[in-house]
């Protein structure tokens, strides 16, 4: 293990203990193995290094005295195995059904071979019962039955539609499962499709990866802030009929790193504001730098660095907070080889929106809901945390957040104000409740900076894009047809909705001002498009790039729970850009 060399300057008169790190830089030397960490603390802050990242943590407490309880996730074994389904054992086997599979014969008995088999040895009761219960295979259909006496302790089918030909499917398949093995209790799964036979070898590897991140995000429950919380009894799954080897060993690797990032990042949008501040976001960010020191730094930067680098529109913003603004740059390399593509993932890192002096306010407002308006910045730290398990060679990866609070006080921004980004673009605030696309800005001029060849940006921007495309899409914005191809392939992969939008260049008349380069925000019409358009103005022209906009998506209503949304599509398009 590498050591580690600190250095700690403070300008503290008396002996207290700092709260919020406001500097936080680790750099490699050259001359020995050594990490170097230096902070800057300002005067009555606190902080407290080392822990694990969110998903193991306990953040110290703040107003309300609330601390998250430290509930490790549990790890479920995921492994390939190439048995007879009716011999195998456990507590449930899970069968999925197209509605095809689900078609009898004259006497009622299944034609699907697996289905019959497994039917034969439970002497004609499961086609029986799905006959009873009318189980047809639609999708959101499930039976499940209890067989004593035979290998598995309960069979279940679980319904596919008229087919199942994407990772979306698959995905919820997977979640059905982990639904029926909750109310099982049952600890241990098995998994098999009743058809696979005209499946090929690399779609069996995307199916099965597919089906364990939906089995492992479905069992997953946030009860960190519950008194009172029951663990998930599953403890394994096994994938049956999909073959074995190192390569589907792999895929269903990468598919349990990849859903510990989505883990953490959900407990990041699912903490509450007085929990996770600007400061407690850029702990959680030097965590993964420092988990993963062999092909990671972090730079944290605080006010007075932001101001040297002339980040205007950003600290307009953060302002009014008492939570000082922490702006956050990692930067990820492989351990060996050349770098052939650099590229940028831009979060909108809004611990809390409370929308300044233009207060969200009525009906529908959802200012209770503002913690998640740092679901951008949870998407990019999640991916980061997964890159940094994965290591892709070949790719630089820059992950950018500005995080604030959008508050209200004296000193706070006031609508009518002028800002100044630090490319020198002047911007009237004619709404402060408009505030990502300002902090955004200012991030997307640092990514440009760095050096990267393609920047996508995420955030939760726009109501207007949850009114078009509601609660389960995102919102895509680029001119680079290459870039889109490349997202949406990466989407597809990874079983998360995108939908194209158009960058309507006549409505940046809206956004123009008569004493400044621009506004923040036009009229109603076409909003989520002109926000986009507003950050493409902070993008250099040689730069592809890409806004997503997961107003809708970054949050499940129904569960009143964060979705994790974006991590597993920017973790596919960074693998794809590997050697």
């Amino acid at each position: 293990m590498a050591a580690i060399a600190v250095s700690l300057a403070t300008s503290l008169t008396s002996a207290v203990v700092p709260s919020s790190l406001t500097s936080f830089v680790f750099n490699k030397l050259n001359s020995a193995p050594c990490l170097r960490i230096t902070f800057s603390v300002s005067r009555f802050s606190s902080y407290r290094g080392g822990g694990k990242l969110m998903a193991h943590s306990l953040v110290r407490a703040t107003l309300g005295l609330t601390q998250p309880a430290n509930i490790d996730v549990p790890k479920i074994a995921l492994s390939a195995k190439e048995i007879d389904v009716a011999e195998w054992k456990g507590d449930i086997l899970a069968v999925g059904v197209t509605e095809k599979d689900m078609t009898k014969d004259d006497s009622k008995r299944f034609e699907n071979s697996l289905l019959k088999n497994l039917d034969a040895k439970l002497g004609g009761h499961l086609s029986e019962a799905s006959s009873e219960e009318d189980f047809t295979g639609k999708p959101g259909q499930s039976l499940v039955l209890r067989v004593p006496g035979h290998g598995a302790k309960r069979i279940g089918l679980v319904g596919l539609g008229k087919s199942a030909t994407n990772a979306y499917a698959f995905r919820n398949f997977g979640e059905a499962i982990a639904a029926a093995a909750k109310n099982a209790q049952a600890s241990n799964v098995g998994i098999v499709l009743a058809s696979t036979e005209s499946t090929s070898n690399e779609s069996k590897l995307n199916i099965a990866s597919a089906i364990a991140s939906g089995t492992v995000l479905g069992t997953y429950e946030d009860n960190r802030y519950k008194s009172d919380s029951k663990k998930p009894v599953l403890k394994s799954v096994d994938i049956l009929g999909f073959g074995t080897g190192p390569e589907l060993d792999k895929k269903l690797k990468y598919a349990e790193d990849v859903s510990s990032a989505v883990i953490f990042g959900k407990e990041l949008v699912n903490s509450p504001a007085n929990v996770l501040t600007p400061a407690v976001l850029a702990e959680e960010a030097t965590k993964i730098a420092s988990t993963y020191s062999d092909v990671f730094s972090a730079t944290i930067l605080n006010a007075e660095q932001c101001k040297e680098l002339k980040m205007g529109s950003y600290l307009g913003v953060a302002a009014a907070s008492d939570n000082p603004p922490h702006f956050i740059h990692l930067c990820y390399k492989p351990p060996s080889g050349p770098i052939k593509a650099k590229l940028a993932l831009v979060g909108k890192g809004l611990t809390f929106d409370s929308g300044g002096y233009n207060i969200k306010t009525g009906p529908g407002c959802s200012i209770e809901l503002m913690k998640f308006d740092m679901g951008g910045s949870a998407a990019v730290l999640g991916a980061a945390k997964a890159i940094g398990q994965v290591k892709p060679p070949g790719v630089e990866v820059h992950f950018i957040v500005a995080a604030c609070e959008n508050m209200i006080s004296g000193t706070g921004m006031r609508p009518g104000d002028i800002v100044t980004a630090s490319n020198g673009k002047t911007i009237e605030v004619n709404n402060t409740d408009a505030e990502g696309r300002l902090t955004l800005a200012d991030a997307l001029i640092y990514a440009c900076n760095q050096g990267a060849e393609k920047i996508i940006d995420l955030a939760t921007l726009t109501g207007a894009c949850v009114v078009a495309l509601g609660p389960s899409i995102a919102g895509v914005f680029t001119p680079s047809d290459e870039l889109a191809n490349e997202v949406f392939s990466a989407a597809e992969a990874s079983g998360e909705k995108l939908w194209r939008m158009p960058l309507e260049e006549s409505y940046w008349e809206s956004m123009k001002s008569g004493v400044a380069d621009m506004v923040n925000t036009g009229g109603r019409q076409g909003g989520a498009i002109t926000a986009a358009l507003f950050l493409k103005q902070f993008v250099d022209e040689k730069v592809q790039w890409m806004h997503i906009d997961i107003a809708g998506p970054v949050w499940n209503e129904k569960k009143r729970t964060a979705t994790g949304f974006g991590i597993q599509t920017l973790v596919e398009w960074v693998r794809q850009h590997s050697s």
